[in-house]
């Protein structure tokens, strides 16, 4: 008798555990945002806009939330020739949500003004909190190259996007990076921003992880 509750004990446990490994999958796919768990590892070369996204493209797929078009929120600067491109144009129009269902934003205009970005909001693809402002390591930097409307940088400007990331050297670029967890060295509205705080003193990784970074990107899906 007690070898048989036992066993109904075991097959209970373990009917539990598969059932909750069959949910998170399911939640992952409804995700439609994400602060990447890891950067690519080169500092501010990215391997263009098309290798962030691919990066964003291949967190997503591990985690079960591949269907969707992942792009990064990244700015391209007017620089050497290239054409602008603003970070807020290539992420579709919403709502977004995160890896718990948590609302991030309706729609563009809401993530410019309203954005439910922060410490407790900031998840990875995995669901997982990001180091933030106080954690060991800090990793609250995340490349944006852009203005705190969302846009590139205009012509003339010092480069904020590591050669359109493709520097991973220290040579007087940087990378614009914003604060996720909205906390910064002054009370400023730049430190306390998801989208623009400050500009890195070089674009390789140790320059990166100098103020707070880790090569992070938020990724969105565009679809």
């Amino acid at each position: 008798m007690n070898r048989k509750k036992t066993s109904l004990t075991v097959l209970g446990i373990t009917l539990a555990v598969l059932g909750a490994a069959a949910s998170a999958p399911a939640q992952q796919s409804n995700m439609t945002f994400f602060i990447t768990s890891a950067g690519p590892g080169n500092g501010g070369d990215l391997g263009g806009l098309a290798g962030a996204d691919a990066h964003c493209q291949k967190l997503a797929e591990a985690v079960g939330a591949g269907a969707k078009t992942w792009r990064a929120f990244l700015s391209l600067s007017p620089i050497d020739g290239a054409k602008a491109v603003n970070a807020r144009d290539r992420i579709g129009k919403g709502p977004w949500q995160n890896a718990k269902g948590v609302v991030i934003a309706k729609d563009v205009d809401d993530l410019i003004k309203n954005a439910n970005i922060n410490k407790e909001t900031g998840l990875s693809e995995k669901g997982d909190v990001t180091k933030g402002r106080g954690d060991t390591p800090n990793e609250h930097d995340i490349l944006t190259g852009s203005q705190m409307d969302g846009t590139a940088y205009p012509a003339g400007d010092k480069d904020q996007t590591c050669g359109n990331w493709t520097k991973s050297s220290d040579d007087g670029t940087g990378a614009r990076v914003a604060h996720f967890d909205r906390i910064g060295i002054a009370d400023t509205p730049e430190q306390k921003s998801w989208a623009s705080s400050h500009t890195t003193p070089g674009c390789s990784m140790a320059s990166l992880r100098k103020v707070g970074g880790a090569g992070l990107l938020y990724c969105f899906a565009a679809n």
